[in-house]
């Protein structure tokens, strides 16, 4: 619709998804015979971000409408998966945005970003730079807690650095819908992180990530598991 009245349409299609593949090679193909402007996965690397970025120029003013979610655009999924989203006029988270899609395009080669997390570059330093800044907290004896909601927990390093937090006597929430490498309760080592898991009409798909940040608390949604691929094979 929006080819249709006249806007400059730009797609990135990742084609390894799946069970979804065929589908997407056939999106990505109607998209360019409608004059869309498609890019195809790149080798080597998934790009599992989920983002729309609209680009408007009000009297010669460049001005975003942004959407980050942290599930994909499937009329199947969007039924029976419980995601979350955001869809903000912020010119800022815009203007970052705007640089992930150079990358895609290869018009851009490393973002220089102050509000997004962005993987591969940077996710995994800033979530750990988060949970150090708890462990501070607790070490000082003030309240820190950190409540932390994903599909899988696998990546040895942040499951070490959350066992460091339970040391230091941060408080642990983990609602993890699959696979979790981290046991909680072991005796001065995780006996202050909780796990559960939520099994509900719905696929819990979201991933949420809050930390108590000294009563300033900090809320982050994220198309990213705390997984090795996610945090260093995938753009997220």
């Amino acid at each position: 619709l929006a080819l249709e009245k006249g806007k400059e349409v730009t797609v990135f299609v990742e084609v390894k998804a799946r069970f979804d593949e065929a589908s997407n090679l056939y999106w990505g193909g109607e998209l360019e015979k409608a004059g869309a402007n498609v890019t195809y996965s790149y080798p080597g690397i998934k790009v599992h971000t989920k983002l729309l970025l609209i680009e408007t120029h009000p009297s010669y003013h460049i001005r975003y409408f942004t959407y980050l979610g942290t599930g994909n655009f499937n009329e199947k999924t969007a039924r029976i998966y419980c995601d979350h989203a955001l869809l903000t006029s912020d010119q800022q988270l815009g203007e970052e945005v705007a640089q992930i899609f150079m990358i895609l395009t290869n018009k851009l080669i490393f973002p220089k970003n102050k509000h997004l997390f962005i993987a591969p570059f940077n996710l995994r330093d800033k979530f750990v730079a988060l949970i150090d800044e708890e462990i501070k907290l607790a070490k000082a004896g003030k309240e820190a807690y950190m409540i932390l909601k994903m599909n899988s927990l696998q990546d040895i390093e942040m499951i070490n650095k959350l066992y460091k937090a339970s040391q230091a006597g941060v408080k642990i929430k983990l609602i993890v819908r699959g696979i979790c490498s981290l046991v909680s309760g072991i005796p001065n080592i995780s006996e202050n992180i909780e796990v559960i898991s939520i099994v509900d009409r719905f696929l819990e798909h979201a991933r949420i990530f809050v930390f108590h940040a000294a009563g300033e608390q900090k809320i982050f949604c994220s198309s990213a598991d705390w997984m090795y691929r996610n945090l260093h094979a995938r753009i997220e």
